[in-house]
């Protein structure tokens, strides 16, 4: 059996370096915001290319602070692709905005700047975008038109630490970079855990009051906020496996090559740049027979993932807040499929996956 992920699996090469940075937190009797947090907000700050980083409870706490900080209008108007995670979404209406979708780049699954103009209306006050996959969205595009319209600029990050658009990082283009570490994420904990990096002063005081009861001084409470702190431990295993994320990287990438190089000429393979940087945080192929497909590897002893079944519009809990039709973003959904491209995979059983995959005999047309 090749599983999709084991996280067991992935962890186990770091075992004795989380072990003993588990043991020194117990040990030390300070489990909430001390030296572990201060120590890995410095590093990931220092390792995106950020002034501030601060840590959260976990990834969507990060977007539903982040939204919350920059005080916006009440009801504001926020951009966002049409098939993100439902997470980007429930953090704008968490903090009391309307999402407005915008669909994608057929090709790399990411908000398209080229859809931007038709969504535009004078309550739009921010584009939220996320780099799904861990492919950087057009940044350079979609940045422009935010400082034209004077428009907040939100970045997901939860897929793509490490990601790159020419020699920036991800997170570091708009007002605020969103990053989850939840564990199957390349910089994954040990459980749930989140941070916000931002290179404005004002906003990242501001963050650290609301992640803590809208406090920085014992009972004198400044914001309304919440209780979303990244806590020792978690800080203290993330600085563990942050001191391993490129080599991580380049092992995610490296099997990504061999998808490149020995999937069959039918799959729709994830689209490159030459000056994106992209982390593989999924491996996403499109197929029209995509079920199909998936059936046919799981009975082979291969699990796969779809990334997503549902386009948020058509979410139950989305009744009476998102409407519209999303053809781009339906398609998407159908044809999606992630194969195995975790840090516990080896290249032997990556081309096991294509080998199975170019003798499925499942061509039918490409997505």
């Amino acid at each position: 059996m090749i599983e999709y992920e084991s996280l067991a699996r992935s962890n186990e090469q770091f075992m004795q370096e989380l072990e003993q940075a588990a043991a020194k937190v117990i040990r030390s009797g300070w489990y909430i915001l001390g030296a572990e947090v201060s120590q890995f907000e410095q590093e990931f700050a220092s390792y995106v290319g950020a002034k501030h980083c601060v840590g959260v409870g976990n990834g969507l706490d990060a977007l539903i602070l982040s939204i919350e900080a920059l005080d916006m209008p009440v009801g504001s108007e926020i951009l966002v692709a049409s098939n993100t995670y439902i997470a980007t979404i429930l953090a704008i209406v968490r903090a009391g905005h309307r999402t407005v979708l915008v669909e994608p780049e057929l090709e790399t699954f990411n908000i398209s700047a080229t859809n931007l103009p038709a969504a535009l209306t004078d309550k739009t006050k921010a584009i939220c975008v996320t780099h799904l996959f861990g492919k950087s969205c057009r940044m350079d595009a979609i940045g422009d038109f935010a400082r034209e319209h004077s428009l907040k600029l939100i970045e997901d990050c939860a897929q793509s630490h490490g990601a790159k658009l020419g020699e920036k990082m991800t997170g570091t283009f708009g007002d605020a970079g969103c990053f989850s570490f939840y564990p199957t994420k390349n910089l994954g904990a040990v459980g749930d855990a989140g941070a916000v990096v931002t290179d404005d002063d004002a906003l990242a005081e501001r963050l650290r009051y609301l992640r803590n009861y809208g406090s920085a001084k014992k009972y004198v409470n400044r914001y309304v906020g919440a209780n979303s702190r990244l806590d020792e431990l978690q800080a203290a295993l993330l600085r563990v496996k942050l001191r391993h994320l490129d080599t991580m990287t380049a092992h995610k990438r490296e099997l990504a090559e061999v998808y490149f190089n020995q999937l069959p000429a039918w799959v729709r393979k994830p689209s490159r740049q030459a000056d994106e940087f992209d982390v593989f945080h999924i491996y996403g192929i499109r197929h029209p027979k995509r079920d199909q497909l998936r059936q046919f590897l799981l009975d082979q002893g291969i699990k796969t993932e779809i990334h997503y079944p549902i386009p948020p519009y058509k979410q139950e809990a989305m009744k009476g807040i998102l409407s519209g039709n999303y053809p781009i973003a339906d398609e998407l959904h159908a044809t999606q499929l992630s194969l195995p491209i975790s840090v516990g995979h080896r290249v032997a059983e990556i081309e096991q996956v294509c080998s199975f995959i170019a003798k499925s005999g499942i061509a039918g047309g490409r997505a």
